[in-house]
């Protein structure tokens, strides 16, 4: 789950550490009064994507009506695909440097990944691949965690001054956020030294895992669902794990792995997957329902139905989908791979009560629906 910016500083807040003044406004009236209470601010859109600045999504308001017209010109925005419906109206801060710090799951080290450059404020990215050496990386084992020594360490040789300290236990306190909110991803662009000396996060992107959200149920309401397509509304309205993508060659399959996996070879073969849907578990009871959401996508060309049983038996499976295909009648071509325990039965009933002959080889069952859907 992402979270908008206010929502992200609400949590670093929650957590102890120190974020600017702002509020969150729904109208250009709501940023002019706040912009009176807090003085020169700028006015920013809340969508949980990044590259807002470059989109007009971010200005600076010097008075509370510059605040209203920059309100009332970002209210309304479409950035990154979504629509801005509110700004977070901030206090403008003395900046006298920034730097750029982040918290991450990374695969490659399968350790939590701390990143620290002294280049903030500009695309990370672009740091990243051209100047390599201003990004600094530091692997966390997970059973030590990362402490005031460990930051040290990391920041090790950069001009920093007296901002040594103040962005050192900012990276401890970042990192103890991070664990403690089973985030995936944690990051401060900028993270600014104030003339005063203070260091203060000016942005906030926070992602947090999904699966652990039940044990994050406090801050949990604060995240940004990710907006859903009619399609997704219904699959998840019938509980089903569905997710609507652009190709045309429809998926059916038992477990989040195996449809994966089905969706891996369907781009192998050179074709485009038009959904994820997994009917493993409880889901092999709707089987009408699960084939009429793949085939309401007026992309969908042609069907792959992977079914691979352990526990699961494939016939069970195979008797829903075949009752389903009678309901419905459709008119695309499907092709069938079974394997695993009740795969005799399941094939001998695709085979007499749909006429179609299942595959003996996953890749080939695949390979043929992404011809079928050229």
């Amino acid at each position: 789950m992402n979270f908008e910016e206010h929502a992200g500083k609400s949590v670093l807040s929650r957590a102890g550490v120190s974020v600017p003044q702002g509020r969150l406004c729904a109208s250009a009236q709501e940023a002019e009064a706040a912009a009176r209470a807090i003085g020169p601010v700028v006015v920013k859109a809340q969508v949980p994507t990044g590259k807002r600045g470059k989109s007009g999504g971010v200005k600076l308001a010097a008075t509370p009506e510059e605040a209203a017209a920059s309100a009332q010109a970002i209210l309304g925005m479409e950035i990154g695909g979504f629509p801005v419906a509110r700004v977070l109206v901030e206090e403008q801060a003395a900046i006298a440097r920034e730097f750029y710090a982040a918290v991450l799951n990374d695969p490659a080290s399968r350790s939590p990944l701390v990143l620290f450059s002294t280049e903030g404020g500009m695309d990370i990215e672009e740091v990243a691949a051209t100047r390599p050496e201003s990004l600094r990386r530091m692997a966390v084992d997970i059973r030590k965690g990362f402490g005031p020594a460990d930051a040290r360490r990391l920041l090790l040789g950069l001009d920093l001054g007296e901002a040594a300290v103040p962005v050192a236990a900012m990276l401890v306190d970042l990192y103890r956020v991070y664990r403690q909110h089973d985030a995936e991803l944690l990051e401060i662009n900028p993270l600014a030294l104030l003339a005063d000396g203070r260091v203060v996060p000016l942005d906030c992107k926070l992602t947090v895992d999904d699966a652990a959200l039940y044990r994050q149920t406090d801050i949990a309401e604060l995240g940004a669902r990710e907006p859903l397509s009619a399609l997704e509304e219904r699959g998840r309205a019938l509980d089903l794990k569905y997710i609507e993508l652009e190709g045309n060659v429809g998926v059916l399959a038992n477990g989040a792995g195996l449809t994966m996996t089905t969706m891996d070879v369907v781009s192998h073969a050179g074709g485009r997957p038009s959904n994820f849907l997994e009917i493993g578990g409880e889901a092999y009871t709707k089987g009408t329902e699960a084939l009429d959401l793949v085939l309401s996508n007026p992309g969908v060309k042609s069907l792959v139905v992977n079914f691979c049983g352990a526990f699961a038996r494939t016939d069970v499976m195979a008797g829903g989908v075949i009752q389903a295909w009678k309901t419905l009648n459709p008119t695309i071509p499907v092709f069938f791979s079974i394997h695993g325990t009740g795969e005799d039965e399941a094939v001998r009933m695709v085979r007499e009560e749909l006429g179609i002959e299942p595959y003996d080889r996953m890749e080939d069952a695949i390979s043929a629906a992404v011809e079928a859907a050229r």
